[in-house]
């Protein structure tokens, strides 16, 4: 015997309510519009990526000890010239390394005079001269450069020249040979370390670009 259709529908409304106030107990209540809860980030995640407003010049500190009178220096350099990259210029001046080295050992400094002071391209005309009077002869190979470092910055604020000293370690095998072409020093199987100190100025601000080698000190 089936129950008669009110009774059916007043169960049914019944077991709604039921449920309606069960979830209710369960869920709470929202007013209004509200976001769904953000997923939590781990301590650690956010951690990696907060910028540190004030915090120190990676640029500057990954090259010379924090607050040292050569990042003082450099942070002198950006501020006259936004866009100079410490980084970028010891990138650069290694590239120049291999390429004033090689110029030198083979004795071809027309392309070098753009990048060297007047006293140092002068200086190293005299050596090759010298050699070339003696009917020597250099054969190299450049192998790398085990070390470039920033070892000193001097910057003047009154003329915004800026000079940067940086110590390279580098490797090549060098053979000299005289008029008959016979080995007179070295070995072409031996690479030999090479320890430079050098000097780099540039007036910080001016269209000129390129920095210019004006001291050495091997």
């Amino acid at each position: 015997m089936n129950p008669p259709p009110m009774i059916t529908l007043l169960v049914l409304a019944g077991i709604a309510i039921f449920l309606i106030l069960r979830l209710k107990s369960v869920l709470g209540t929202r007013e209004g519009f509200e976001k769904p809860p953000a997923p939590k980030e781990s301590p650690r995640r956010r951690q990696e990526f907060e910028v540190i407003e004030g915090g120190p010049d990676r640029d500057i500190t990954d090259h010379v000890p924090e607050d040292s009178p050569q990042a003082n220096d450099l942070a002198a350099m950006k501020r006259i010239e936004p866009g100079f990259s410490v980084s970028e210029f010891v990138q650069g001046a290694r590239g120049a390394y291999e390429m004033i080295v090689m110029g030198f050992e083979r004795g071809d400094l027309d392309g070098l005079k753009p990048f060297l002071a007047d006293v140092v391209f002068q200086t190293f005309v005299d050596v090759v001269s010298s050699r070339e009077d003696q009917g020597l002869k250099i054969e190299a190979e450049f192998v790398g450069v085990r070390e470039t470092t920033v070892s000193d910055v001097h910057f003047d604020k009154d003329t915004n020249l800026a000079e940067v000293t940086m110590r390279f370690v580098g490797e090549l095998t060098s053979v000299v040979r005289d008029r008959g072409g016979d080995i007179v020093e070295g070995d072409p199987k031996h690479i030999k370390r090479q320890k430079d100190t050098w000097t780099f100025a540039r007036t910080m601000g001016s269209n000129d670009p390129n920095w210019q080698l004006v001291a050495t000190d091997g």
